[in-house]
Order: C-alpha cells, then sequence, then structure tokens
C-alpha cells in the first residue's frame, strides 16, 4: 500500500468509501499500488494495469488495455471517441461495487493474463487524426514548434490534437494552443504539467 493512496482518498471531497473498496479488491489481486498522473493507479510488474478516481458525477475505475478484456459482464465503457485502449466501469454507489467485486477481479485477472500473453493494442497513427487548423498554422509558421512536437511520443502528439480539437469555440481552441505552446516546446506531453 501506498501511503500517498491513503491522502487522496482522505482528501477527496466525495467517493471515499468507493475509492477505498475499489483500492481493496485491487490490492486484493497483487496489484502494486502508487501514484500516476495525480491518482492512484495499479501495476504489474511495473505495466499499469487499472487505475481510480473520483470525478464530479460519478467515480471509477479504468482499465489502460481495456479494450483487450472481453467484457463477458458488459461493464466497459470508453471514456471518449477518441480514447483507442482504456476502458471503465463508473459507479454512483458503492453496493454496485460490492455487487460486482467477484466479476472486477476476473477483469483485473484477465488484464494481467493480456500482458502475461504480450497481448498488444493497434493503435491509430498519429497521422490518421485531424490536426485542427489553428494548430496546424502554428506547425507550418514555427519549425522550432513543428520540431518540438514531431519529437513527442505518438500518445503525447494525440494528447495535444484531441485537446485542441475538443474545443468547439476558434477562441477556445487559439487559446489551448497558446497556453501549450511552451510546454510542447519543453517535450512535455499535455498531462505532465496541468497548465493548458
Amino acid at each position: 500500500m501506498d501511503p500517498r493512496v491513503d491522502a487522496f482518498i482522505q482528501k477527496a471531497v466525495k467517493w471515499q468509501e468507493e475509492l477505498s473498496l475499489m483500492r481493496s479488491f485491487l490490492l486484493e489481486c497483487g496489484l502494486r499500488e502508487e501514484i500516476k498522473w495525480g491518482s492512484p493507479c495499479y501495476t504489474w510488474q511495473g505495466v499499469n494495469i487499472a487505475g481510480i478516481r473520483g470525478f464530479k458525477e460519478h467515480c471509477a475505475l479504468w482499465f489502460f488495455k481495456g479494450v483487450l478484456l472481453k467484457d463477458e459482464a458488459s461493464l466497459l465503457i470508453s471514456s471518449g471517441e477518441e480514447t483507442q485502449a482504456m476502458r471503465q466501469i463508473r459507479f454512483t454507489d458503492s453496493e454496485r461495487i460490492v455487487k460486482l467485486t467477484p466479476a472486477l477481479k476476473s477483469y483485473v485477472f484477465e488484464a494481467i493474463e493480456a500482458e502475461k500473453a504480450g497481448l498488444k493494442v493497434e493503435y491509430r497513427n498519429t497521422a490518421d487524426f485531424d490536426i485542427p487548423v489553428e494548430f496546424q498554422q502554428k506547425l507550418d509558421t514555427f519549425p522550432e514548434l513543428k520540431k518540438a512536437f514531431t519529437g513527442l511520443t505518438p500518445g503525447r502528439q494525440r494528447d495535444y490534437i484531441r485537446h485542441f480539437a475538443d474545443a468547439k469555440q476558434l477562441k477556445t481552441r487559439e487559446s489551448r494552443i497558446e497556453k501549450c505552446i511552451p510546454q510542447i516546446l519543453e517535450g512535455k506531453g499535455l498531462n505532465d504539467k496541468y497548465i493548458c
């Protein structure tokens, strides 16, 4: 058990009981607990398996390579259209977590088996994503930015593209791009610092 997770759960405004229940069964499955990206993360032999977090309307258990799971209980959902590998299960009460614990544990063990078998997620290439026009113009006129952006990992590139594209209004898109340029120039991903 990682004491930082104790602090994370104690600081949670909502979902303390639910987060504690998820934490318990994840640890019972033999996973290692740590904090990554500001949330509890559960790993097997150094590989990310699952994570938990509370949100405004729900709390969630997610599987990093959930797309590989059979989902026999039809519990998994994608968090968004562009999400490729990750799948999550949302909860709004502790009773549902208790009821589903045997199924949830089986999902964890299936995720571990997928790692043991070396199963890989077939990711779309970054080139398959439409780069917002405003960002493409910045890349075309700012060679240093283009070099820094192409030097990022494909996942970090996709995170930025999605972040910019998710803004519905032009002004918001332009603002996000401007705020993120320094971070891209530093070679950092969108979630490496929470400034964008």
